[in-house]
């Protein structure tokens, strides 16, 4: 399990892989990252400093990623990430946040005094997939909402049963709404849910140009920011 690396290219910074506490909404059909999750509280704290410890600060960004939502970290460790923002530099964050927290984020604005980008999972606005396949449990009414708190959305691409349509929607909400986004091309793990490799192939073949989008980008594969592998 890789749990530091540098992102390079576009969007250079480094990325940690932190321990968490369980996440709080944990029924996503798609997600087998929560095996990640830990309750020893004692040895999260330990793991986190020494991955955090890898913080130079060259890029002055940091992001930082768990099983779930920065708000499920230990409190030591959200300490520890403060001190090391200060120490080093670092002029900006990124945090991963469920849309169940979306009235808590100014919370984490709060602990740290510099601007932090907060990336959510959507996985697509088709709302009937989202929620009763995916079991997303985020309920709004529409991009312009999930606009209103996060300027950053993660979506979902390659999964049996999702449509063209569906993407094409997504890829025009996500263009269109907001000023970051991270597509995730589907990996097969350990739960139920299928790639679709037709799908996958039509949208390489459609909408590889957002690669050259300096704001947008796209995981081909869950390792590709340098972090994660087996648990």
């Amino acid at each position: 399990m890789e749990r530091y690396s540098e992102v390079k290219g576009k969007n250079q910074r480094e990325i940690v892989l932190l321990k968490a506490f369980p996440c709080k909404w944990g029924r996503c059909t798609f997600c087998d990252y929560i095996s990640d999750n830990c309750l020893d509280e004692k040895k999260m704290v330990k793991l986190n400093r020494e991955i955090l410890s890898k913080v130079t600060g060259k890029y002055k960004v940091l992001e930082v990623i768990n099983s779930g939502s920065c708000f499920e970290l230990p409190k030591e460790t959200l300490e520890y990430i403060k001190e090391i923002v200060e120490e080093k530099g670092i002029q900006k964050l990124f945090f991963e946040s469920h849309w169940i927290y979306k009235n808590r984020l100014d919370e984490m604005r709060g602990l740290f005094n510099v601007p932090i980008i907060f990336k959510c999972g959507i996985e697509t606005f088709d709302d009937y997939f989202r929620n009763e396949v995916l079991k997303k449990g985020a309920k709004f009414s529409g991009p312009e909402e999930v606009a209103e708190f996060f300027k950053s959305i993660c979506l979902m691409v390659g999964i049996k049963g999702q449509t063209k349509d569906m993407i094409k929607k997504d890829m025009h909400y996500l263009t269109k709404y907001f000023e970051r986004g991270c597509i995730n091309v589907y990996i097969e793990n350990t739960t139920p849910l299928k790639r679709d490799e037709k799908l996958i192939k039509w949208f390489k073949d459609e909408y590889s140009e957002l690669d050259k989008n300096e704001n947008i980008e796209i995981l081909w594969n869950n390792t590709d920011f340098g972090v994660g592998g087996e648990v």
